[in-house]
């Protein structure tokens, strides 16, 4: 009896896969690895994907139109944690930073590399804000 009879059609619905929770975890997991062997390259290549893969995400999801702004804010959010690293080793004035950055201090040179991938981020995604095309405003 149920052989013959077509079953019920649900609507075609197909969930839109995503590749971001991949990028975010090899960001992820490279910002740790260069964080924790001090590899400079490996932790800001890491920290960048991770923070433009959170910004990509938060745009597929609709919650921005754009994620210029979000990596903007994101990328500033990390200039002033890597900065506060750096100032919780570092006393004194512009010039003690200056000085810091040259020492061969871990965790100095870790709160730069936080700061310095903040910075390229937020670059980029200030970039694009002020110089995006025009119809996607």
């Amino acid at each position: 009896m149920g052989a013959d009879r077509p079953e019920a059609t649900a609507p075609d619905r197909r969930d839109k896969t995503s590749p971001w929770p991949v990028v975010v975890v090899l960001g992820i997991v490279l910002s740790e690895v260069g964080i924790l062997f001090n590899l400079y390259p490996v932790s800001v290549t890491g920290l960048l994907l991770f923070t433009g893969s959170v910004a990509g995400i938060v745009a597929e999801a609709g919650y921005a139109a754009r994620p210029w702004r979000l990596l903007v804010g994101l990328g500033a959010a990390f200039v002033v944690v890597g900065l506060l690293i750096v100032g919780s080793q570092v006393d004194g004035g512009l010039a003690s930073y200056l000085d810091a950055a040259a020492r061969d201090d871990g965790i100095v040179q870790r709160g730069y590399t936080v700061a310095a991938a903040g910075a390229i981020a937020a670059l980029v995604g200030s970039s694009q804000v002020v110089v995006g095309p025009s119809a996607d405003r």
